[in-house]
């Protein structure tokens, strides 16, 4: 096992915050938080808007798991741990601009130097792509709850990257490139999820070829 490789602990295994630390700290009671730089911005900075995107996503993706659990997809679930770990260090080198970091803090918040991570997202989407159904028309987000809250979390991912387009100087390319990655690997793992629950997914039809039962004509 390499230094880069995660280890998912047990709840045991993980120490607890002591009872005497509190959750509030009324430091951003005026609008402010601090980037792991030290350096307080408003709210809505676009530092920010970042870190609430994937935060969002991460916890898409823990609903996504538990929809999963106890059923024929089931294994797919300890990937999207993985994931959650590693979109908490892309929101470590977001919030570590180089401009106002030491230099220690960089290469603490380094994200995936090697391009590690990314490839194996790629090889994780070539897994799950083999016996998936062809359609040669747009899927909806459809397939049973696990799948569709997966479909969610596709397009919370595209909106973190859009988020992260303008941070471009200040982060990785790699993170970028991962998160870019990850859409690709979540509309796989939605479509594998539904084809092991034996879930249908819906397909796209244009109107003019679409008939409801309240049709008249």
């Amino acid at each position: 096992m390499s230094q880069h490789d995660i280890v998912i602990k047990s709840p045991d295994e993980v120490k607890s915050y002591p009872a005497t630390v509190k959750v509030y700290t009324r430091t951003g009671d005026k609008g402010t938080s601090a980037l792991f730089t030290g350096e307080r911005r408003p709210k809505d900075d676009a530092v920010f808007e970042a870190l609430g995107t994937t935060d969002e996503l991460s916890s898409l993706l823990g609903l996504a798991a538990a929809h999963l659990e106890g059923t024929a997809a089931g294994g797919l679930a300890p990937r999207l741990e993985v994931v959650q770990c590693l979109l908490q260090d892309v929101g470590s080198n977001v919030a570590t601009p180089p401009g106002a970091a030491s230099q220690a803090k960089i290469e603490r918040t380094r994200f995936d130097p090697d391009g590690r991570h990314c490839a194996r997202l790629e090889e994780w989407i070539d897994e799950l792509s083999v016996g998936l159904p062809v359609h040669r028309s747009f899927i909806l987000p459809s397939g049973g709850a696990a799948a569709a809250t997966l479909h969610v979390a596709r397009t919370v991912c595209r909106r973190a990257e859009r988020a992260l387009v303008p941070l471009q100087p200040d982060i990785d390319r790699a993170a970028f490139v991962f998160v870019n990655r990850l859409s690709d690997f979540l509309f796989v793992a939605a479509r594998w999820t539904a084809m092991k629950q034996g879930a249908t997914e819906k397909i796209y039809v244009h109107h003019k070829g679409r008939s409801t039962d309240h049709d008249q004509d």
